[in-house]
Order: structure tokens, then sequence, then C-alpha cells
């Protein structure tokens, strides 16, 4: 308040009148709004000399409390008391019950990780007024210098950004907008060409396809030859998910974390993906005698943990197959590889239509002849496909026998 010398106004004729202009703290915004008051009339009765004007408009500005110590007090303090660590509370809560386009519990897990480790620590008394493009280039500094990934940067900016935006007054304004300048934070670019993503070949999928625990090598083989997501593939139940004849896997839900949630990854992620009928007698016989209960799980009957299967049984299997690195001696893959395998497989060593292969992936169709495409009801074809495409990897020598498809009975009960 020290800094800011006493107004005078701008006066100026506006129409038949005189009038001040001049700035006004408000309430709940962080930048000050134009007011304007009348003078006096331009002629006639009323009308006042150049002088007197500005004795007027100086009146007018001190009746209106604009350079007044309680207005700053009872408004410009009120805007810069909230901190970043109340705001990022309010923020993590809202985006908790919001209905629109709600966020997964792994999204909140990775925001608050960045919240808790990182950012409060570093700036969580600071008030949420004063976090700009130049909070955040020291921020981005300090992660750069030690040696952390732009995807990682990339990840802690993004939350900053949104907590920033989420201040918001009675009208849903943004009480801070601001314009991030990722050039003068010196933030760093992601290069795709350097990301970690690995895909296994179908050398090292039909080695796992041969690990010596049955659970296991039967959740490896079915991520090969569909390409799930394995929180997908863990949260398949045999009664509710898996066809009569064992062709057709629902995806419905997910599995993370020794729990059950209905909310996929993504709105395409609820599909139906077709079997080759040789993996299809591989779960039939995989499931025998049960009746219901998830596809994959522990002796009391809860879902797998993801962590267990890539530290006790997919990192072991590839570190015995080879796919190690070099250097450090460490895996090479993870679950995700799989699919990634399946997506490869199906793109070049196929002529699976392309609408058919975003289906069974349950990725997102890209142009309007992708929402036309209504190849996911015409579940005949689809089995077709599903059996010419095959799966692209080497089976154990020994297998099952391929069970009958649904054309097959309905064919013999015609006859």
């Amino acid at each position: 308040m020290s800094r800011r010398p006493g107004q005078q106004g701008h006066i100026e004729q506006s129409g038949k009148w005189w009038v001040v202009r001049w700035w006004m703290d408000v309430a709940g915004q962080e930048k000050r709004a134009h007011k304007r008051a009348r003078i006096c009339p331009v002629s006639g009765p009323g009308a006042l000399s150049v002088s007197a004007r500005e004795r007027r408009a100086s009146e007018i500005i001190a009746e209106s409390g604009a350079d007044t110590e309680k207005h700053f007090n009872e408004v410009v303090k009120q805007n810069t008391g909230v901190t970043f660590r109340e705001q990022s509370v309010t923020w993590i809560e809202r985006m908790k019950t919001r209905k629109r386009k709600p966020v997964a519990n792994a999204t909140f897990e990775i925001w608050e990780g960045c919240l808790r480790r990182r950012l409060v620590p570093q700036m969580g008394d600071l008030p949420l007024s004063a976090v700009n493009n130049s909070t955040l280039k020291f921020i981005i500094a300090g992660m750069s210098v030690e040696g952390l990934s732009p995807a990682y940067i990339k990840h802690h900016v993004q939350v900053v950004q949104m907590v920033v935006a989420s201040a918001v007054d009675k009208e849903g304004e943004e009480i801070y907008p601001r314009k991030w300048n990722h050039e003068f934070m010196d933030m760093p670019m992601i290069d795709k060409a350097k990301q970690n993503t690995p895909c296994f070949s179908a050398e090292i999928v039909s080695g796992l396809a041969a690990w010596k625990y049955e659970r296991e090598r039967m959740l490896f083989i079915l991520c090969g030859a569909t390409g799930l997501r394995i929180g997908e593939a863990l949260g398949v139940e045999i009664d509710k998910h898996i066809s009569p004849h064992f062709l057709t896997i629902s995806i419905e839900q997910k599995a993370r974390r020794g729990k059950i949630e209905e909310r996929l990854k993504t709105a395409n992620a609820r599909r139906e993906v077709d079997l080759h009928p040789t993996i299809a007698a591989l779960i039939k016989e995989f499931v025998g005698e049960r009746t219901d209960g998830l596809l994959f799980c522990t002796r009391s009957g809860k879902p797998l943990g993801q962590s267990n299967i890539l530290r006790r049984h997919l990192h072991p299997a590839l570190k015995q197959l080879g796919f190690v690195n070099t250097v450090t001696g460490t895996h090479k893959g993870g679950n995700h590889a799989f699919r990634r395998f399946r997506n490869t497989y199906l793109r070049n060593n196929t002529e699976c239509p392309e609408g058919l292969l975003k289906f069974w992936m349950g990725h997102a169709g890209q142009t309007m002849t992708d929402r036309y495409d209504k190849i996911k009801d015409d579940v005949a074809f689809r089995r077709k496909w599903a059996e010419r495409c095959g799966f692209g990897f080497t089976l154990p020598p020994v297998v099952p026998s391929v069970p009958r498809s649904e054309e097959d009975d309905d064919s013999q009960v015609a006859a």
C-alpha cells in the first residue's frame, strides 16, 4: 500500500458530461477494475471550471475509498491471503467430487505425489497470487539440475497450473489468470524418440508363454494374444465377462491394487475382445470346473497384484530369456509391452481392418469415418478376423483341443 501513490484520476468528456476514471481493487479479482463517475454537465446549469472539475474528481475518488488502507486490507490482502498449500487442498477435493470428466484414482495419486514430495515443500507458503512464470522457472531449474526427466517435470508444472487455475470467483472466472510461457520458464522438451517404450518380440512372448507357473503363464498368453491392459486382464470374471464358448471377453472393469474398479482408463476401453480359437481353448482348460470368480486370482479369490506379477514372474522370466539392459542388468519391459506387441503385430503382420484393430485395442477413433464404423456390432465378422489374424507367437508344444464356435453349434442344431 505504501508504494501506491494517491490517484488523481483521468478526466474526459463523455457525451454531455465530464467524467472521471480511476482504478479500483475488486474482491475476488487479481487485476484492478476501471471505474467511472460523472463530474458535471459539459455546459449549462451545473457546469464547472477546469480547476473545480479536478477538485470534484478528487472528491469522488476519495469517497470511493479506492486509495484507503481499509479498502486495501479488505480486498487486496484477502486476495493474496490464500497460499498455494491451501488452494492445492481445495483443488484436490474438488477434483475428487466433480461429475464432469471424473479423474481416475491412479491420476489422483500422481497429483498428490507431486504436491506432497516437491511442490508443497518448496512453494506451499507462497501466496497463490505470486505463483507465476518466474516461480515455475525456478522450480524447473531445480529439477533440471537434479537430472529429472522432461516428462517428470511436465507433470509437476501441469499440477501447478491446474491449482492456480482452480481459484475462481463466484461467477466462475479465474481470480489469477495466467498466460504461461514455456519459453520463459525454459521448459524442457520431451524427445519422443528417446522415450523408453519397450515392445516384446514374438520370440520373447513365445518364451513367456512357456513360463513355469500356470496362472502367470496363462496371463502372459492372454495379454500377448489380446493386448489387454494388465488391470483389464486381472479384472475379468468368469461368469460375467467370458462368453459361453470362451471366444469373446468383455472388458467392463479393472483390478488395481487388489481391488476391483468399474472405471476404466477411457470410454473406449469398455469393449469386447475376440479370441483366437486356440487361445479360447487354453482359457477354457485353465478355468476347468470353475463357474464364477475372477479368471486370475489368489487362493482367497482376490485380484492378483500387478507389482507381484512384475517382480516375481515377468522380470525373472525376462531375465531368463535374456531380455535385459546389457549395462544395468535390469529388465527392459513391463506389462504394457504385451499391449505394444499386439498392436504392432496386428498393424504390420496382418490385414486386420483398422476399425477392428482400434476396437480390440480400445483406442479412440480420430475421424468421422471411425465414428460411423459399427464393426463392433458384427460379432461373426470379428470372430472371423480373430481367427484369421492369429496371435503372432508360438505356444508350448501341448495345447488343448480347439472349442467349437457358436456358428458350428448353430449349424449342427439346424441340421
